[in-house]
């Protein structure tokens, strides 16, 4: 899951909103800070476009890269020049830096992570979350390295 964020600006409709990823991700039209290179949130802006649209074609996107007006040159370069590299690196960011999509089991108020594991919704959220199992005394717990 990619996690993304408009700003709407105080002349909002009649200026764009600005786009940004909040997760790291590689792409030729996306900076290594997160700002979104798209015509429609530039130049193409009119005050009838929604946010569904902006949404839309930020969709849009993700899935047609636009090579020529790259925010990130390695991206625009591996796109340009052999799109088998970039795709490689794209899915060696994206396993690295996106968090698999949960589901939420209304139930047991649990979130299924992408990978099977329950984890304490308010946890998650840092809503008020059950004050975490204390750890045994004389149990040392080290943190495993990759």
């Amino acid at each position: 899951m990619f996690r993304m964020k408009l700003v709407l600006g105080p002349d909002f409709p009649e200026a764009p909103p600005k786009g940004y990823f909040l997760t790291r991700i590689f792409h030729p039209n996306i900076s290594e800070t997160g700002e979104i290179c798209v015509n429609v949130l530039k130049r193409d802006w009119t005050a009838s476009m929604g946010l569904r649209h902006v949404l839309t074609v930020i969709r849009c996107l993700l899935v047609e890269p636009n090579a020529e007006s790259a925010l990130n040159e390695e991206a625009g370069r591996l796109l340009l020049e052999g799109f088998e590299d970039f795709a490689r690196k794209a899915r060696l960011w994206t396993s690295i830096h996106a968090q698999a999509p949960g589901i939420l089991t209304p139930a047991t108020g649990l979130l299924q992570a992408g990978n099977g594991a329950l984890v304490d919704n308010a946890a998650a959220e840092g809503k008020d979350a059950k004050p975490a199992a204390k750890a045994k005394p004389g149990v040392k717990r080290g943190l495993k390295r990759l």
